[in-house]
């Protein structure tokens, strides 16, 4: 028979074999950590260096770019709801699935379909994100991008339609902000705002597998940890509590006391424990995973009243790092949660992109003062700030790391930054 460990090392280590260290195929990259521990991207960049190519994009978006061999995928959206100014008619919302190519940022096809009637009216929250918020996830044979009301769409990698499927009509605050998961021959999808459901889909066919109900004000995006001695864990951080699923099965395997209020940063693992930030009070929780039942007192590790709103964390070397929404950069012993640091950083605008770590550095990207480059290390020591001056649209999107190279979305360009 073989053991649980072995058949979770066989797992992860079958994903792995399908992409390489150029691939950063889903939102956070192939771990979901945010974690490119072999790359080096350069620290310093502006218009005239460091700059591999840029491309125009035909539309806005809040949604990262995620990259499989010489693929570049990323969702936009164009019609309405561009400019204050004058928003447009909702009925020409479009949102775009795009493919560029990788080595040259030539785009190689766009699809694109109606936003559903049920979309939000244009308003100031609304225009924060926009309409293209979830990044987009691929697996080397396909790619899905989710669209909050207008459902889950796959398209093979030369653009054709696979599948669509439909996740509610629901809407709240600011939109849709989860991003589609890939783990094995599923797809998953956290529709919380839509229709208070985690779905579980056949990637090939979209029929499907499981859903899970009652999933309250969540717009996280569901999270696959590693579990030692045992299989691998769907986490899914939601309203007043952590659930932790079998991501095969669909079943509950357990639940842990959570952040009182709405959630939207994505838990990150480490050596069988899930850190959990949200909540506009801003908590970060550490649960050790494997339990089984209510593990609240028996799993919890610890909490503290240090975290975000919006952004996810990264885990380096036995600590804690990110920049909240408050533009304050953080960084906590992992631990027990004590506070090492806490820094302003130089922004009056919030901070809705996550931080990522390429080797030794953390990139923290604002939305109007370039990207931060800082050492991954438990003191604050600020490498370079990096602004792209020809650009002054708004940054959203979290950078996505590829090989030794930056891949950033704006609201106008996507670049790659590097040699």
């Amino acid at each position: 028979m073989v053991s649980s460990r072995l058949l979770s090392l066989a797992i992860v280590i079958s994903f792995s074999s399908l992409s390489s260290a150029n691939d950063w195929p889903q939102f956070r990259g192939a771990s979901g950590n945010a974690t490119a521990p072999e790359s080096n991207p350069p620290i310093r960049w502006s218009d005239s260096e460091n700059i591999a190519w840029k491309t125009k994009l035909p539309g806005r978006g809040a949604s990262s770019p995620v990259v499989f061999g010489n693929r570049i995928f990323l969702t936009a959206f164009s019609g309405y709801g561009l400019t204050f100014e004058d928003p447009g008619d909702k009925a020409n919302l479009k949102l775009h699935v795009l493919c560029f190519e990788r080595d040259s940022g030539k785009l190689m096809w766009d699809k694109s379909l109606s936003a559903s009637s049920a979309s939000q009216n244009f308003s100031q929250r609304v225009a924060d994100h926009g309409y293209a918020t979830g990044t987009p996830a691929t697996d080397g044979e396909a790619v899905y991008a989710y669209f909050g009301v207008s459902g889950v769409v796959a398209y093979d990698m030369d653009g054709n339609l696979m599948w669509q499927a439909d996740v509610g009509s629901g809407t709240a605050g600011f939109g849709s902000a989860s991003s589609p998961v890939i783990h094995r021959e599923m797809v998953y999808v956290n529709a919380s705002i839509e229709s208070q459901t985690l779905f579980a889909f056949d990637k090939k066919t979209g029929k499907e597998v499981w859903k899970a109900g009652s999933m309250i004000k969540s717009w996280s995006t569901p999270c696959i940890a590693e579990v030692p001695d045992g299989p691998p864990e769907l986490i899914l951080n939601q309203t007043n509590e952590i659930f932790g699923f079998d991501p095969i099965t669909g079943e509950k395997l357990w639940w842990c006391a959570g952040v009182q209020d709405y959630i939207v940063p994505v838990p990150v693992f480490h050596d069988g424990v899930a850190y959990c930030l949200g909540g506009r009070s801003n908590r970060a929780i550490a649960v050790k995973l494997g339990g089984r039942g209510d593990v609240t007192k028996s799993h919890k590790l610890w909490e503290v009243p240090i975290g975000a709103n919006v952004t996810s964390p990264v885990y380096y070397e036995g600590h804690l790092y990110w920049a909240s929404d408050k533009a304050v950069e953080t960084c906590l012993r992992a631990a027990d949660g004590s506070e090492v640091y806490r820094e302003r950083l130089p922004t009056r605008a919030r901070i809705y992109s996550s931080i990522v770590r390429a080797g030794n550095k953390l990139y923290v990207t604002t939305r109007d003062q370039g990207i931060l480059v800082l050492a991954a290390k438990p003191e604050y020591e600020e490498l370079a700030v990096n602004v792209i001056e020809s650009d002054e649209t708004l940054v959203n999107a979290s950078p996505a790391i590829s090989g030794d190279q930056i891949l950033l979305r704006t609201d106008a360009y996507l670049y790659c930054i590097g040699k």
